[in-house]
């Protein structure tokens, strides 16, 4: 399997574990708190729907030799729709979700070796190229299913998921100190991947260490 595959495998199997966590779910719910900073479960479900919305058009402009933009309206654009967006009853929210996702799925579907292999987007941090949106996609989907704070947590993330990011986000850490890309701290090291992974992300604690927050 190449890589590739791997991750729109994983962003599928993300997609369709949100979609089944996301039945029932009611307005009372969207509008409480989610486990992230000020926003509420609508914000995080809109933010996951904006998301996907984003990565597509990206895909879609690859797939006639463009370069899209995630959000032509840069980062003021990605903060007003999600603010825009948050209040929205759960039937409506859920089913932007759903629809972004299938979009999203179906844009992949239509790309063909060509648009995968030279294929550029524009975040609003920079160009990526188009076979990285995948595995974004697949973190996105994970992480923020977590964050809505609905039940599922970081402890349930698949272990080929923990494996490939703890990976990165160990690199990534390791970039941002003087100790070099091997030397997590000896308490992160001690703890279970999940944990580790999920500290690097700053969603979980480890004893006696300030929260990591890399993402």
């Amino acid at each position: 399997m190449t890589d590739l595959q791997r991750d729109l495998d994983g962003a599928r199997a993300a997609h369709a574990l949100l979609d089944e966590r996301l039945a029932g779910l009611t307005d009372a719910q969207v509008g409480a708190p989610s486990l992230l900073p000020t926003w509420t479960v609508g914000h995080v479900l809109t933010h996951i729907a904006r998301n996907a919305e984003g990565m597509q058009r990206m895909v879609d402009a690859a797939a006639f030799g463009e370069v899209g933009a995630m959000y032509p309206g840069g980062l003021e654009q990605r903060t007003a729709d999600i603010a825009a967006g948050a209040a929205r009853p759960a039937a409506e929210l859920v089913a932007d979700v759903r629809a972004t996702n299938a979009a999203l799925e179906i844009a992949w579907d239509a790309l063909d070796a060509s648009g995968w292999e030279l294929g550029v987007g524009e975040t609003v941090f920079g160009p990526i190229p188009i076979s990285d949106v995948p595995w974004r996609r697949w973190r996105e989907a994970t992480i923020h299913h977590a964050d809505l704070g609905l039940g599922y947590t970081w402890a349930e993330w698949p272990e080929d998921f923990v494996r490939l990011e703890l990976a990165r986000m160990t690199v990534q850490w390791a970039s941002r100190t003087s100790t070099g890309r091997d030397t997590l701290p000896p308490e992160a090291q001690a703890v279970p991947d999940v944990q580790r992974l999920a500290w690097l992300f700053g969603r979980a604690d480890i004893a006696t260490l300030p929260p990591a927050n890399v993402m």
